[in-house]
């Protein structure tokens, strides 16, 4: 249960623990993207730069997490940026069909080409994000210039029983109701984690990833170890790998260290 607690953990707090300061005032761009059975909304600053950087929440977050410490913002003096809610979460419609990652992969590259003008995208991805991400660079390779994963959740490492599936459903459920994005993806981790059994290798493009090492009463060093060892998988098939390591940060790098993830992706 330990593994997958990790997804929640911090889902049900981050987004009250901010200081009022540290939140986003940058006018983001909002977008309707149009599906048969409901709507997403999306946020960008387009200037139509050489890449679209594309930021992708982890389980239980909208978009604004990333905005609590301004990092699409302050990156969007270098390149256009792109954030969205999936559905169930922010200003984005609810939808009632499986919320599984095939599901959200094609839901996102909707959402990209909305604002992809022929561009290659960078891909950064937090938590269950991750999954996304990777499912999308390999069935879009020719629009993948690069990705960020933060923390990603892999298929190696999170392999949940039905109890702890049912766990995190009954949290999100009791929490915010059947119909929230949270509430909806997590009834999905089982079939997630096998899906992702079958995908192939990511293109070849540049990948960093970022892993928290900080041990807690939950995470001790032996499995601190199995979640560096299943990122290490994902330098399968890339040339161009970077794996750093952070004890000073839990789950949610971007927030308690905002600096790695901006400083590595300035360099993507």
């Amino acid at each position: 249960m330990k593994r997958i607690s990790l997804f929640v953990a911090l889902s049900f707090i981050v987004l009250t623990s901010c200081k009022k300061d540290d939140v986003n005032t940058t006018i983001f761009k909002e977008t309707r993207v149009p599906f048969p059975t409901h709507n997403l909304t999306a946020y960008s600053i387009i200037n139509n730069s050489k890449y679209l950087v594309v930021f992708e929440t982890g389980l239980g977050n909208d978009h604004s997490v990333w905005n609590l410490k301004n990092i699409p913002s302050l990156i969007s003096s270098l390149s256009d940026v792109l954030l969205y809610d999936r559905a169930g979460y922010g200003m984005s419609e609810k939808e009632s069909s499986p919320r599984n990652i095939d599901k959200l992969r094609a839901e996102l590259e909707n959402v990209i080409n909305t604002s992809i003008n022929g561009r290659k995208v960078i891909l950064v991805g937090h938590s269950l994000g991750g999954m996304i991400i990777r499912d999308y660079a390999i069935k879009n390779p020719s629009k993948t210039a690069a990705i960020l994963f933060i923390d990603p959740s892999h298929e190696f490492y999170n392999q949940p029983t039905q109890a702890d599936e049912d766990m995190l459903y009954n949290s999100f459920y009791s929490a915010y109701g059947s119909s929230f994005g949270g509430t909806m993806e997590a009834r999905e981790l089982i079939e997630d984690s096998q899906y992702m059994n079958t995908i192939s290798d990511m293109p070849d493009v540049p990948v960093i990833v970022l892993t928290s090492m900080k041990e807690d009463a939950s995470q001790n060093a032996a499995d601190r170890q199995k979640w560096f060892d299943a990122h290490e998988l994902l330098k399968n098939g890339v040339s161009d790998f970077t794996h750093i390591t952070t004890t000073n940060s839990g789950h949610y790098i971007m927030v308690e260290e905002p600096e790695i993830v901006l400083t590595n992706l300035i360099l993507l």
